[in-house]
């Protein structure tokens, strides 16, 4: 691996605001997918979560804004999020942060590989001896039957962390509310899991 592929999102920036336009380009590159998959959850529209994507990547290019050390993730998706927001409002549609649709996947992972799991309950290292396909498929349609019966925005925060892998001040940021709303809304949404997981018969998730 080259030296620019190790580069830091802050180093990336740094050298797009100095006139790196292919800085950028990786910025895009890193970003722009995990994005346009967290506006679907809200959008629910492959197109228009796409487009507001490169819109907020856009504004960033354009504006040029100050960003500090290592917040470069967070501030793009606060402000894909405060897109998306306004196109809700615009369109007379609720905000619901809704994963419909999410492939069982992407469930799974969110809730055994965050990468805060002593923290916060979670972590493949707690569950146990891999399980075979059939056992996992099972497992995850569970985990997609939990997650659908907790509130959107318990939702969010489980993305955001363990997904997205964000701190809790970026998770505050983008969602702009105040870190202790957004421990708050985890520790709700860890016990909301937790009893659902457990009608569903994953009780060893959390040990």
């Amino acid at each position: 691996m080259n030296r620019k592929e190790k580069r830091s999102d802050t180093e990336l920036y740094e050298s797009f605001l100095s006139g790196d336009t292919a800085a950028y380009d990786m910025l895009l590159i890193r970003y722009g997918d995990s994005l346009t998959m967290y506006l679907h959850n809200y959008l629910k529209d492959s197109h228009m979560s796409e487009d507001l994507m490169i819109e907020a990547f856009a504004r960033i290019m354009v504006k040029k804004p100050g960003i500090g050390e290592g917040n470069f993730k967070a501030y793009l998706y606060k402000t894909g999020h405060n897109l998306a927001l306004r196109y809700l409002k615009r369109n007379a549609r609720l905000k619901i942060f809704s994963i419909d649709g999410m492939e069982p996947e992407i469930a799974e992972y969110i809730l055994y590989n965050g990468t805060a799991n002593n923290e916060n309950g979670f972590g493949r290292g707690s569950y146990g001896d891999p399980l075979d396909e059939t056992l996992l498929k099972e497992r995850q349609q569970c985990i997609m039957q939990c997650m659908d019966r907790i509130e959107p925005e318990l939702k969010e925060v489980l993305w955001l962390i363990y997904f997205e892998k964000m701190t809790y001040a970026q998770t505050a940021e983008v969602m702009g509310v105040k870190t202790k709303r957004v421990e708050r809304l985890l520790v709700r949404a860890r016990e909301h899991m937790r009893r659902e997981m457990k009608k569903e018969g994953i009780t060893n998730a959390h040990e």
